[in-house]
């Protein structure tokens, strides 16, 4: 049975079987409320649901980012997107519900935040958890604002009650980003209170990103080898292309991969919206149907056409599906649920092993102005698990040499294209394409494409400055909106 933390609003216990779950009023005043452990997870929990919805991270936010990368192309009122040319009206209005729910998450972890210390009936270490998981959250949603808008207003437990709060820096962001991963990854425990809830080692991993964002190649690897060296995590063996399922199969609770995942289920209401995305009605990855919204071509699209037919991560990502664009159009099966009848039972993840030795492996190269031994390494157990074979040991066969990209550069593009090939379809490689500052050079070299610069932010949506007057519509709008 997957165990997660549920989309409503007030969870108040888990069996070893089942969610109990119990609803409480949803107006309820914080005094007399966030009073016991129980009632503080609660609100913890409703924390995860803004995060969870179809439009935010359970899918839309997925698809669009995904749209924008170098293997994959647009349908219907997300095609517009495949030209580069910034938002039409209905782009606009989906990542501002995108804003929205990372704000409704900020807002609720803001009420942990200032709440929990107030119980009367909690003790000490249970504020601290929870408040440190409300803290790891709220950081988690400014890292995917400030990436797409650049600096956003900081809504904080000690403004609460104020409507008009202006624009801070992006540097001020990512400040406040740093302040609530280091008190995370100090107060979160080792083991996470429950599946798809943070530990400490999650804290590092997200801390070891915001650092490679920042260029603080020094802090990136520094983070990433203490959650290497914490010996917790491993890469999940395959030996068939198929065996994929183990890491991101529907019925997987969760695996030795698993840093942090955003837990979904069949139950209704409660499943991987992004999967509905993914699939051609009738293919059989997704028995409810599908809008195949995305798709590539074997033969058009540079990335899936040099793609090695040997690495199992290929057959595993892709399958042949016509509608009209020719012989050669694939749709992406990394997240399937071939038995479900009601969502998808998937998980996002988010941040898993991999991710972190691939991370690893840049900041040690950059650190060292140059690829070592050891970051060739950590690329190569990633290769490796691609090919079928162990991780962790050396296979002539598979390994990349160090001698034959020796230099900075090389190595970093080599990186690159096999991050491409382990992470695709997860809603990585656009936003590692604009922190690696190479998307207009890639987008022209494998869609023939112009990149404009409005394209590289998301315009601050109407529903902000309609009623938060220190933001100025024009003055404060990202360029070209």
């Amino acid at each position: 049975m997957k165990f997660f933390l549920p989309f409503l609003f007030f969870l108040v216990s888990f069996s070893s079987c089942k969610k109990a779950l119990e609803e409480k009023p949803k107006s309820i005043a914080a005094e007399v409320f966030y009073n016991t452990s129980a009632e503080v997870a609660a609100g913890v929990n409703a924390i995860y649901t803004p995060l969870r919805t179809d439009a935010c991270l359970g899918g839309l936010y997925l698809v669009q980012l995904e749209v924008y990368s170098d293997y994959l192309y647009g349908r219907g009122s997300h095609a517009p997107l495949n030209d580069y040319q910034g938002l039409d009206n209905n782009n606009i209005t989906r990542v501002g519900n995108m804003w929205n729910s990372f704000y409704l998450s900020i807002r609720n972890a803001n009420i942990i935040i200032k709440n929990a210390p107030r119980g009367n009936n909690i003790s000490q270490d249970d504020i601290t958890k929870y408040v440190s998981e409300a803290r790891f959250l709220r950081a988690l949603a400014y890292f995917d604002l400030v990436r797409n808008w650049a600096g956003v207003p900081l809504r904080t437990e000690n403004n609460m009650d104020s409507i008009d709060v202006k624009r801070s820096s992006a540097t001020d962001v990512y400040n406040f980003i740093i302040d609530d991963l280091t008190y995370a990854e100090t107060n979160l425990p080792e083991v996470p209170r429950l599946e798809g809830a943070p530990s400490k080692w999650s804290a590092k991993t997200v801390l070891a990103d915001v650092y490679l964002n920042l260029q603080n190649w020094s802090e990136a690897k520094s983070k990433a080898l203490e959650v290497i060296e914490s010996n917790k995590f491993s890469l999940v063996n395959v030996s068939t292309s198929d065996d994929f399922e183990k890491l991101y199969g529907a019925d997987i609770g969760t695996t030795a991969e698993e840093i942090f995942y955003l837990k979904f289920s069949r139950q209704p209401s409660q499943g991987f919206a992004y999967v509905i995305y993914a699939h051609y009605p009738n293919a059989g990855y997704f028995p409810p149907g599908g809008y195949y919204t995305d798709y590539s071509d074997t033969l058009l699209n540079p990335v899936v056409k040099n793609w090695d037919r040997k690495d199992l991560r290929f057959d595993y990502n892709w399958y042949s599906q016509t509608f009209g664009l020719g012989d050669a159009t694939v749709l992406n099966r990394k997240f399937r649920d071939p038995k479900t009848t009601t969502g998808a039972g998937n998980d996002y993840p988010m941040y898993r092993y991999a991710d972190l030795l691939l991370l690893y492996a840049e900041a040690e190269s950059r650190l060292n102005n140059g690829p070592t031994a050891d970051a060739m390494e950590k690329l190569n157990m990633v290769h490796r698990r691609a090919y079928g074979k162990s991780p962790t040991v050396p296979d002539e066969s598979v390994d990349f040499k160090l001698a034959s990209y020796n230099s900075s550069q090389s190595f970093l593009d080599l990186l690159t294209k096999e991050k491409c090939y382990e992470t695709a379809y997860e809603g990585k490689r656009w936003l590692d394409l604009k922190r690696l500052g190479i998307v207009k050079e890639v987008i022209q070299q494998t869609k023939g494409k112009t990149v404009a610069a409005k394209h590289l932010l998301w315009p601050i949506p109407a529903t902000e400055y309609n009623y938060n007057k220190a933001i100025d519509p024009v003055k404060d709008q990202n360029p070209g909106y």
